[in-house]
């Protein structure tokens, strides 16, 4: 087999996917409707094809789609932050890298079962992973696919884990709806994502999507995509039933995410927004994030082992992994017609 091409696709009856290589990550995908029409609901950052994209981290590189982290997150300073959140802060790890190893890497080509694609990476062999398995497989009889993502360590562990799909958002303020239906808890992030990108207040809890606290005073309204503010934010939703929806409704489709909740206690919602300005965002990055996580905030593996404050609620933020029994998780995306 050849493992030098840095993408592979597959057709069938219902749409087109392509996979490549850096990060496993899965976009473009075109799914054909039951009405007749194609649509492309996974987001490719606006550089992916610009020559000074070679030079930034793995990662943003050719950022697109949906692929898998492991260790979920990054750490950050302290500074700044409310004291029930600073004291869980900690230094990163040696070769800690943005969203993990599997994020930032070229993994490679398996022998796959007719209908399915396939990859393999390698961890460094000084980490407790000792490598990750992806199979990305097209539904035969609708517009959708089933993912199946293995982690098998060489060592007992705890680690922060999360999936990463990012969702193309229409041109039109506010016509795209995300659809989470009823969860336990909402949080605004302790701190800014992006200095001077701000939009939620800080800390805060919610019980509504509809009704995000502001940093200015009131309430947001983060259901209606994309935000008319520039900003980079994030909050955390707490007990959902391992489902949520995004409908565009300029393009009359709805896409699905399925996850297995147990593995994945919280979903992070990325609302990139215009609000970083700097190379290569440069005020030109639309997408929402609509990521299932075990992690807080995707602060890092440090703050996810520490008793941070979403952990001492009870929600985990950190996954048992051991040597004798691989992880294995599979998850879902759908779409249909308005």
């Amino acid at each position: 087999m050849n493992t030098g091409d840095d993408y592979r696709g597959l057709g069938w009856a219902h749409g087109a996917l392509t996979v490549q290589r850096l990060g496993a990550m899965l976009a473009p995908v075109t799914f054909l409707l039951a009405d007749g029409r194609q649509i492309s609901p996974m987001h490719i950052a606006p550089w992916a094809n610009e020559p000074e994209a070679e030079a930034l981290p793995g990662i943003l590189r050719r950022l697109r789609g949906e692929w898998p982290c492991v260790p979920f997150g990054y750490s950050v300073p302290a500074a700044g932050w409310p004291e029930s959140w600073a004291h869980a802060m900690g230094p990163p790890e040696p070769g800690e890298e943005v969203h993990g190893h599997s994020s930032n890497h070229d993994w490679t080509w398996r022998d796959s079962k007719s209908g399915s694609l396939s990859l393999v990476l390698a961890y460094p062999q000084a980490s407790s992973v000792e490598r990750v398995e992806r199979t990305v497989t097209p539904d035969p009889l609708a517009p959708a696919i089933d993912i199946e993502f293995k982690i098998v360590v060489r060592r007992a562990c705890r680690l922060p884990i999360g999936l990463h799909p990012v969702f193309r958002l229409p041109f039109e303020t506010g016509a795209a709806t995300l659809e989470l239906g009823g969860f336990d808890e909402g949080r605004t992030y302790p701190h800014d994502v992006e200095p001077g990108a701000a939009l939620f207040a800080r800390n805060k809890t919610f019980a509504e999507l509809t009704s995000v606290p502001s940093r200015a005073g009131g309430v947001v309204d983060a259901s209606r995509l994309p935000l008319a503010a520039d900003t980079e934010e994030l909050l955390q939703i707490e007990g959902l039933d391992g489902t949520a929806a995004l409908t565009n409704h300029e393009d009359g489709y709805r896409v699905k995410l399925l996850w297995q909740k147990e593995h994945f206690p919280s979903l992070l919602l990325w609302y990139s927004n215009r609000g970083r300005k700097a190379a290569p965002w440069n005020g030109r990055h639309v997408t929402i994030g609509i990521e299932p996580i075990c992690s807080p905030f995707g602060l890092g593996p440090a703050t996810a082992l520490a008793d941070n404050p979403i952990a001492q609620s009870g929600i985990a933020t950190a996954l048992e992994f051991s040597p004798e029994k691989p992880f294995v998780t599979r998850y879902h995306i759908e779409a249909s017609t308005l």
